[in-house]
């Protein structure tokens, strides 16, 4: 296992199957804590409110991602928010990690979403 495979150590996965082009493809999820809120579930900003809703994770306290290696996003290092503004990292969305170099990841699969990419039959 990678130095950020699992970013926050957690061990709940998820599976979906996909029938792709008459394959069955199966593609495993993790969840990890949202970078934007810290778990919280709400906008750490308070925009519009102090009620508000996450906008990296809709309030749910975690984010899910594709269960292949990530790192620590460069963009925002890690916080999920975008430098000197109040919203998500535009690179990766408010999740603080992003995939590693697409060579690693499975051929002919998406790093964003585990999904097979198009043109790759």
């Amino acid at each position: 296992m990678g130095k950020y495979d699992n970013v926050d150590g957690s061990k709940k996965k998820k599976e979906l199957k996909v029938k792709f082009m008459a394959k069955k493809i199966s593609i495993k999820f993790k969840e990890i804590t949202c970078a934007f809120c810290k778990e919280t579930g709400k906008d750490p900003f308070r925009v519009p409110s102090k009620l508000s809703d996450c906008q990296a994770c809709l309030g749910k306290g975690k984010v899910t991602i594709a269960d292949i290696p990530h790192e620590i996003c460069g963009a925002c290092k890690g916080t999920g928010i975008f430098e000197h503004h109040r919203l998500p990292c535009s690179v990766c969305k408010g999740k603080g990690v992003v995939p590693k170099d697409r060579r690693e990841g499975p051929k002919g699969m998406s790093p964003d979403t585990g999904l097979p990419e198009i043109g790759n039959y």
